[in-house]
């Protein structure tokens, strides 16, 4: 993507109806259409009102609402900067390995932030991780029948005990075709994920059923905007979500370049459901857009008002910020002057309208806190992350009052809370 060419009317200006008519993606295949696992999704005339706009639909069933995402660090995230936010929903998601769950796994920091926000009142949602792609997990899936299958489900079951009732979602899977190695990214992947849903949809059966409070989706579908990233196995997965009565339906992460290319995700799954499922998107960003730009030398003006070198490139700046934070009328000139970051200063309110003008969401969540992850071993090639979050607590400096640095975000996250 060459520097500023893409206009804000081409990245965030068509309304979400027009985007979702109008984007490229591919209608249900030959073999979706043959086993009979493709429905119409609900059509909406316009913007999610009424009962949507509180986020939930006459049945209790969450409709159209936004919430905060922490992913695995919840660290600082607490009922101040919740309530800072006027934020009701709240996601994180746990990796189910051994190391992170010893001992009693309420007290593992993504269940126990969850809890905690449960009993102040808050929604949440819970994705299961299972990274068999890194960390100490990493190998090929375990297999049905195996030991360390049966060692897995051990483990899930301590989770599906301390939460199934306390949350309100619960996602099998957090980024499945990212988190196994490439080699099982077909139907060896499949079996694996099935295999758990099965055993999740049997523990809740167990436990109270859908009466116990804990709704079931299936997550998260990445990189659907690429002809690359919709597979067989893709394929099978939300035939897999259709077919199954107990799942409420499927989550996706579209971290994209555009509103253009996040509506694919949503034009791939809608026609996929059943006409009683919704989806979410526990995680969505612009980052590949950001990611574009990081070479781009810093803005001539931003440059000359703070005495910057002209000749630094974004992400050097961005690096100075995480390095020694800067007052936050320099970090809001540093979005202002940044013309393709200007650009899209209303990023949140467009997607949440297209998301919302489908009819079929049930709950967004966004990037809460710039966490630790995002700011360590900053350089030329890190995916910057850290600008995506409501909160800017490491490129920005606390105020007087200690009150955590903002991100352009904030406001239209509040915003989005009273109008949704």
């Amino acid at each position: 993507m060459t520097r500023h060419t893409t206009s804000r009317r081409m990245l965030l200006g068509v309304t979400g109806s027009t985007l979702l008519a109008a984007a490229c993606s591919p209608s249900p295949s030959n073999d979706a259409k043959a086993s009979g696992t493709t429905s119409t999704p609900t059509k909406s005339t316009g913007p999610v009102e009424g009962k949507a706009a509180a986020g939930k639909a006459p049945g209790g069933a969450p409709d159209g609402a936004l919430g905060v995402n922490f992913n695995e660090d919840p660290t600082g995230l607490g009922a101040a900067q919740l309530q800072a936010l006027s934020a009701t929903w709240v996601r994180g998601f746990v990796p189910m390995t051994p190391g992170d769950l010893d001992g009693d796994v309420t007290q593992q920091r993504a269940i126990k932030a969850l809890l905690a926000a449960h009993g102040d009142g808050r929604k949440t949602i819970l994705s299961l991780k299972f990274p068999y792609a890194l960390g100490p997990t990493k190998g090929p899936l375990p297999t049905p029948g195996s030991a360390e299958l049966k060692d897995l489900l051990a483990l899930v079951d301590r989770v599906l005990a301390a939460v199934v009732g306390k949350v309100d979602i619960l996602t099998i899977g957090n980024e499945p075709f990212l988190e196994t190695l490439p080699e099982e990214r077909d139907k060896t992947l499949n079996v694996f994920y099935e295999t758990l849903a099965r055993h999740v949809i049997d523990f809740r059966a167990r436990h109270g059923g859908s009466g116990s409070g804990t709704s079931l989706y299936m997550g998260a579908l990445n990189n659907l905007d690429d002809p690359a990233g919709r597979t067989p196995a893709t394929e099978r997965w939300m035939r897999f979500v259709h077919r199954t009565p107990e799942l409420a339906g499927v989550d996706i992460h579209p971290h994209v370049t555009s509103l253009q290319n996040a509506a694919k995700f949503v034009n791939y799954v809608l026609p996929q459901l059943r006409q009683d499922q919704k989806f979410l998107a526990t995680e969505f960003s612009l980052v590949q857009f950001w990611k574009a730009h990081m070479a781009d030398p810093v803005s001539p003006r931003f440059a000359e008002r703070y005495d910057v070198d002209p000749g630094r490139k974004v992400w050097q700046v961005i690096g100075d910020a995480i390095e020694e934070p800067f007052p936050q009328e320099k970090w809001n000139d540093f979005v202002s002057l940044t013309r393709w970051f200007d650009d899209s200063r209303n990023y949140l309110t467009e997607q949440m309208k297209a998301f919302r003008d489908t009819g079929k969401l049930a709950v967004a969540t966004y990037g809460g806190l710039q966490i630790e992850s995002m700011a360590s071993h900053w350089g030329a090639d890190k995916t910057p992350w850290i600008l995506n979050p409501l909160y800017a607590n490491r490129t920005v400096r606390p105020g007087a009052n200690g009150a955590l640095g903002r991100n352009v975000w904030f406001d239209q996250f509040k915003a989005l809370q009273a109008s949704a």
